[in-house]
């Protein structure tokens, strides 16, 4: 019997993991400053990020400082900034990384403004409230997981150790059996109770873009747009993406469109294109890896998804995630969010699965 003893080493090791892969899970489910749900009062860019990730942040405050004729837009891609007065931190960030030659090129700045803290922060407020799931608490819950399944070799190690140790002995007994299958349950149970969460958006984040989706036109109050049409447009442009937002420039809409897609394809590949554009524009962290985390867009949140309105990781770099799980919003993307929506969160929290991430 005191062959039994190999199986000490396996049980220990089996219960803390377990025991780490829930507390992880249950830390990702944590919210840190409930809120009841806003309804249709959300803010313009809260409303962005939620239902696209921090490429639909970029996508809405371009096109609000091109309605209000602080910006001109080209078919080559190219941003010219007129005005550098901003209307609030958005503006602001894209003003700062537009730069003093007050021209930048729209995948660069597209990268730039994405990885920047005030946009990550607004992934970090809605994470908060409970509407988005923090990507580096999910980032941990996931290794917590894998520590949990290399458990499972050593376990199979030890029994076979148990059974062959000493096995030519006279008066030899071999083990008792019933131990490693206990530990095979227990395993299995943990496996169940453990297993990932799905997407980056909250069940309370996907009630929230329900309130606001309703096939009724959304204005945002206080969005700073010129018209009343104005908002409507930008409404569309936050909750469903440039596709459908008819924005009535056809420069501006193919460029940004083309910039998307092409943050999407780079995204795909693990190389970004746009970060050797930018590489000497951006100012708030250069990798997923880094400070950044909110990469993937949050593609579960029910919006239509599309080219422009995906909010692509940050770059598009390998290791970034993004949410997948299709309900009603990198990365993946991405967002994760580099995701970049690589579980980590561009910002105080980029992450996001593998990067930045979703």
């Amino acid at each position: 019997m005191w062959h039994n003893v190999y199986y000490l080493i396996p049980a220990v090791l089996l219960l803390a993991a377990a025991g780490y892969a829930s507390q992880a899970k249950q830390a990702a489910k944590r919210v840190r400053n409930p809120k009841g749900l806003p309804g249709r009062g959300l803010d313009l860019f809260d409303t962005a990020f939620l239902a696209g990730g921090p490429g639909r942040v970029f996508d809405t405050g371009l096109v609000r400082m091109h309605q209000q004729g602080h910006v001109v837009v080209s078919r080559s891609r190219l941003v010219t900034l007129t005005t550098d007065d901003p209307y609030d931190a958005i503006d602001g960030t894209i003003v700062d990384e537009i730069g003093p030659s007050r021209s930048r090129d729209l995948p660069g700045l597209r990268l730039a403004v994405m990885r920047s803290a005030a946009v990550q922060e607004i992934g970090d407020r809605l994470a908060d409230r409970g509407l988005l799931r923090d990507p580096a608490r999910l980032h941990r819950a996931r290794i917590a997981r894998r520590f949990l399944w290399a458990t499972l070799p050593v376990l199979a190690a030890f029994t076979l150790a148990a059974y062959l140790i000493d096995s030519g002995e006279p008066g030899y007994e071999h083990p008792a059996l019933w131990v490693p299958l206990l530990l095979l349950v227990v395993f299995l149970v943990s496996l169940l109770v453990t297993r990932p969460l799905k997407g980056r958006i909250t069940p309370a984040g996907r009630r929230q873009l329900s309130l606001m989706d309703t096939g009724k036109p959304w204005q945002p109050g206080g969005s700073g747009a010129l018209t009343s049409a104005d908002g409507v447009v930008l409404g569309v442009v936050a909750l469903s993406g440039l596709a459908l937002a008819g924005l009535g420039d056809e420069e501006l809409t193919e460029a940004m469109l083309a910039s998307a897609t092409a943050d999407e394809m780079a995204k795909a590949t693990g190389y970004s294109a746009a970060s050797s554009a930018s590489s000497t524009g951006s100012s708030s962290g250069s990798s997923c890896g880094g400070s950044t985390v909110w990469c993937g867009s949050s593609s579960d949140s029910g919006s239509s998804s599309d080219s422009g309105s995906s909010g692509s990781s940050c770059g598009g770099s390998s290791g970034c995630g993004s949410s997948s799980s299709s309900s009603s919003s990198c990365g993946s993307s991405s967002s994760s969010s580099c995701g970049s929506s690589s579980s980590s969160s561009c910002g105080s929290s980029c992450g996001g699965g593998g990067g930045c991430g979703s």
